[in-house]
């Protein structure tokens, strides 16, 4: 598999991976540590989704700037090392259970991943950019987006075992190790990235950094502010007054404008034989959002489905081993004082107190009852997080699948185009939320659990299309952007990722307001059939610019 490919490619494959263990380790838990009620912060499913929302898109939204750092002052080696050292503190200290030092720990994970993300992508980009290995460019991010997931599979494992057995702040130090491992890692391919590693300074006609901090980044805290202060109009449903369902929501979208604005200003003052390229570049980012606001659902409903409405018992000889391994928790079926949720799984809370009652735990409620076990009965549950384990194990599954078949159709020059691939992506995606409004079917809107087959098919689907879709995306923009803002062009689409997983939160938190379940999940089809349509419209002409550069 490495042969054909730039020396390099191991070091970087390996650096995302041990990356990528650290941060899904802390995704796959960080929802469920925010609504434990015991040992977390005891929020509801809108506050947790709410939070789960801004912080991924935040995640997402620093590689902006962490990417025009690099390109102008750091380079991508020092700016990749400072992300990673950055994020692997903040992994340690998120654990801490403290709501302030939560937030100075999520401080430093979105800042480190802003100087990380983009640049470790674009410098893997840099070393295709020679003509032995041009045509190997998107089986090269296909490659390295497979060590991402890699990482993403086996991490939710240590998540689990750690966290019944010593509690969250240890799961999150682990997220933290993994990190410093892929740093070291990235350390010890130093010698190939030689020649690979210029800072290429200012440009003519580039905007020097200090209007980008007054005409940009000042601006988009100014926007943040008003947003967060500006109100709307009071209702039963919006008690706070927000805009769009909270004040963060409303801050994130006012803080957005100045730097979609700046991404919009990027074209019109593009010389004219970059102007299409950058046009097609911002078409494509505009339509994928659609794609993040549902594919990042996995951390919040998805996993929500995971641990309330999943049947998620193990038993026989396979029980025996989960629970030996401690990757699945005992729960004894006796009645007890437990958190009041209602039949919709609503914890019920009175002037952010958490209600009580006698019952049987929570994960009972839903379960038929001849499959009901006897009362003082011990039942193990596999881990909600490892759930998060079922995408990443078919993106290691189905890459060398998707990687063949595309060097196939190579071969016999019938490979699609990237934009094709892209609209195809979607489609593809589209169809895996079917299989989760045939599962609220099968389980009568929640009231009957459901297999996990359900969940393993809806993941099996959508990850062709992201296959189809994501690394395709890092690829397209190395291809097409022009050379001295490659890396600023990198982070506007961690830019279009990161509007999508704010609005996968905004999505997420009004789980709650759907009594039934199906409407939720046709609102998530409707919002990729869309992106779908449009991106099959724009393939045209963007297969266009992408011929007139002479790339596929």
């Amino acid at each position: 598999m490495w042969k054909k490919h730039p020396k390099a490619l191991p070091f970087l494959f390996l650096s995302e991976m041990w990356e990528r263990f650290g941060y899904y380790l802390m995704i796959g838990i960080f929802t469920l540590y925010l609504k434990d009620v015991k040992s977390g912060f005891a929020m509801t499913e809108k506050e947790a989704s709410d939070l789960y929302g801004t912080f991924i898109a935040l995640v997402f939204l620093t590689p902006f700037i962490g990417g025009l750092i690099a390109d102008r002052y750091l380079g991508y080696r020092k700016s990749v090392i400072l992300g990673g050292i950055l994020m692997g503190i903040g992994y340690f200290l998120i654990g801490v259970h403290d709501l302030t030092m939560l937030y100075i720990a999520m401080t430093l994970i979105i800042v480190g991943n802003g100087f990380f993300k983009p640049n470790i992508s674009t410098l893997l980009g840099s070393f295709y950019s020679k003509e032995e290995y041009k045509d190997k460019k998107d089986e090269g991010y296909n490659i390295f987006y497979m060590g991402i997931n890699v990482g993403g599979f086996i991490c939710n494992f240590f998540g689990a075992a750690l966290q019944i057995l010593l509690g969250w702040h240890w799961a999150f130090m682990a997220a933290g190790v993994g990190m410093f491992i892929g740093v070291i890692v990235f350390l010890l391919g130093t010698k190939h990235y030689v020649g690979h590693d210029q800072k290429k300074g200012v440009q003519e006609g580039d905007m020097p950094f200090y209007k980008i901090i007054l005409f940009i980044l000042l601006p988009s805290f100014v926007f943040g502010a008003i947003g967060w202060l500006i109100k709307g109009v009071a209702s039963d449903a919006n008690v706070n007054s927000s805009i769009f369902g909270s004040d963060s929501t409303d801050a994130f979208i006012f803080a957005c404008i100045p730097i979609v604005l700046f991404y919009g200003s990027l074209y019109f003052k593009a010389k004219t034989e970059d102007k299409r390229s950058i046009g097609a570049l911002l078409a494509i980012f505009g339509v994928v959002i659609l794609f993040w606001a549902v594919f990042k659902l996995n951390g919040s409903a998805l996993t929500t489905w995971a641990d309330r409405y999943t049947d998620r018992e193990v038993t026989g000889t396979s029980g025996k081993v989960i629970a030996k391994l401690k990757l699945a928790k005992e729960v004894e079926y006796k009645r007890d004082s437990t958190e009041l949720y209602d039949d919709q799984f609503r914890l019920q809370k009175v002037n952010g107190v958490v209600k009580k009652e006698v019952n049987y735990p929570l994960y009972f409620r839903n379960v038929a009852p001849d499959k009901l076990p006897a009362e003082g009965a011990k039942v193990h549950l596999w881990a909600t997080n490892l759930s998060q384990s079922i995408n990443p194990a078919w993106v290691v599954i189905l890459t060398p699948l998707i990687v063949a078949f595309f060097s196939f159709l190579r071969m016999r020059k019938k490979e699609p185009s990237t934009p094709t691939k892209i609209a195809f992506g979607l489609l593809i995606s589209a169809l895996s939320v079917l299989v989760m409004i045939a599962a609220v079917k099968i389980g009568n809107n929640g009231a009957e659990k459901v297999s996990a087959w359900w969940l393993v098919a809806n993941y099996g689907i959508i990850t062709i299309g992201e296959l189809f879709l994501s690394p395709m995306g890092l690829s397209v923009v190395s291809k097409l952007s022009p050379v001295n803002i490659t890396s600023l062009m990198m982070g506007g689409w961690f830019l279009s990722t990161s509007i999508g997983n704010k609005l996968s939160g905004v999505l997420a938190s009004m789980w709650d307001t759907y009594d039934n379940k199906v409407n939720f999940f046709w609102v998530n089809f409707a919002l990729l059939m869309f992106a779908t349509i449009l991106m099959f419209a724009l393939v045209k002409q963007l297969n266009k610019v992408m011929k007139e550069r002479g790339i596929n």
